[in-house]
């Protein structure tokens, strides 16, 4: 098959590189891609968000499959596009991706099939909401624009004049644009994050290995929102209750809720969860892969992914049997000094390979551009530098070293991703539940594999 990725960042490199190891895969195209993946896929200088020259890039490419990643092209309506042309498409359609696309959509679904999720209300002027702040009178709370931000459009207000300038920098000063010309204000919950992808063809639904995102940019979680300075996988707060209680009350009854709307969901759907006291509740929907997420659970993924993407598509994933690798993944996000507000780009990257690798450690590019033989830095986050190891903390220790042999001016990562989760987690996890719950686990050439 040759197959064409829409994107160009870590997550879609994460993607490529997966999709390479097909046996089904003879090409891979990526628009626009970057540098790293230009190593990996035909790149392309077509926008993620041109629909019609996506369409014109495949029909002239001839490709078999269209894999569409990011948020914008997918609440745009660049599926139903591919579709109409033809093509075999990975992701949701325009009327599915809604689900990330509007907050006050998603918020109103879940309220009406009881999905549990954060209590909430909705406005469209500043003296409105301000009014209900003051009244409600609870700090922290969440302000959230309705639409796409590029991850940003939620401000965690601790008190009074933090909501009121929240308020207005998005509705009255339109920070994120017609994004933010409605907001959503909502309670704030407390209790471990989690991420939770999850393959779905619509009727089937089929969680993918769980992951922690570490948002804030600084260490401590500290700082400004980002679009996440690291991750790793598992989430060991996402015990084997906790996945049951969510396929049970979110998963599941979000899938139906979808098709009861008519706006049936096909291709990944990413659920943000907070465990509170109360059980797991939905902070909120991604209609893709999440980024970084992506990058340390594909890395964990044992099957075929075209396999997969061809399965949702055909409405046959019941079919197949997802297996992953045991152990833990870790990524370490690096930006550009200054990200997420202001920053350089054009900064040599050195200690990497011709791939656009280093030893020990799969590099995924999210914003470089290779050059006159060089690579650049051109984006906020640059690498997310990703290993696998039997424990935590061996994967976070190979992460770090991997880092370590990598340099760009004003480079900027987290010093302390993980160190939460290792405080959730036994010195050696998967051996103790090796010993107790074998059959859970198939060995194939000396890797065990989660059935």
């Amino acid at each position: 098959m040759k197959i064409l990725v829409v994107g160009g960042g870590g997550r879609e490199h994460a993607i490529v590189m997966k999709l390479a190891e097909s046996p089904l895969v003879d090409k891979l195209y990526c628009a626009p891609g970057n540098g790293g993946i230009s190593k990996y896929a035909e790149c392309y200088d077509v926008s993620a968000t041109d629909i019609d020259g996506m369409v014109a890039l495949a029909k002239k490419l001839k490709v078999d499959m269209v894999a569409v990643a990011p948020d914008d092209p997918l609440v745009l309506g660049m599926v139903d596009a591919m579709r109409a042309e033809g093509f075999m498409t990975f992701g949701p359609t325009k009327a599915a991706a809604i689900i990330e696309g509007s907050k006050v959509f998603s918020k109103e679904l879940m309220k009406k099939y009881k999905i549990p999720t954060a209590a909430y209300e909705v406005f469209t002027d500043s003296d409105s909401a301000i009014a209900y702040v003051k009244k409600q009178n609870k700090y922290p709370t969440v302000i959230k624009a309705d639409g796409l931000a590029l991850g940003k459009g939620v401000i965690l207000a601790e008190n009074e004049d933090d909501a009121v300038a929240a308020i207005h920098s998005m509705i009255d000063d339109k920070q994120f644009g017609e994004s933010s010309s409605t907001i959503v204000i909502e309670e704030y919950l407390t209790g471990p994050e989690v991420s939770v992808l999850s393959f779905t063809d619509g009727k089937t639904v089929v969680p993918m290995i769980s992951s922690m995102d570490h948002k804030r940019a600084l260490d401590g979680d500290k700082g400004l929102n980002t679009g996440g300075m690291g991750t790793l996988s598992p989430n060991p707060y996402y015990t084997d209750e906790v996945a049951k209680e969510c396929m049970n009350k979110i998963f599941l009854p979000t899938i139906d809720a979808m098709n009861k709307e008519g706006r049936t969901f096909e291709g990944c759907l990413y659920f943000g969860l907070m465990i509170t006291p109360d059980g797991p509740k939905v902070i909120e929907y991604n209609c893709r892969f999440g980024d970084p997420e992506t990058q340390v659970v594909l890395p964990m993924l044992e099957s075929d992914l075209c396999e997969i993407f061809k399965a949702i598509y055909e409405h046959k994933l019941v079919d197949l049997k997802i297996r992953w690798k045991s152990g833990f993944c870790t990524c370490v996000v690096m930006a550009s000094g200054g990200y997420p507000v202001k920053y350089e780009k054009g900064k040599q990257i050195g200690g990497l390979d011709d791939k656009g690798q280093v030893e020990g450690a799969i590099v995924y590019h999210a914003g470089t551009k290779f050059e006159d033989g060089k690579f650049l830095t051109s984006g906020g986050r640059v690498l997310g530098v990703t290993c696998t190891a039997y424990t935590l903390q061996a994967a976070l220790d190979k992460s770090y070293d991997a880092v370590s042999k990598i340099s760009f001016d004003k480079a900027h990562y987290r010093k302390d991703i993980g160190q939460r989760a290792l405080k959730a987690t036994p010195e050696d996890p998967l051996e103790l539940e090796y010993k107790e719950d074998m059959e859970n686990y198939i060995e194939e050439n000396g890797v065990y594999l989660r059935q």
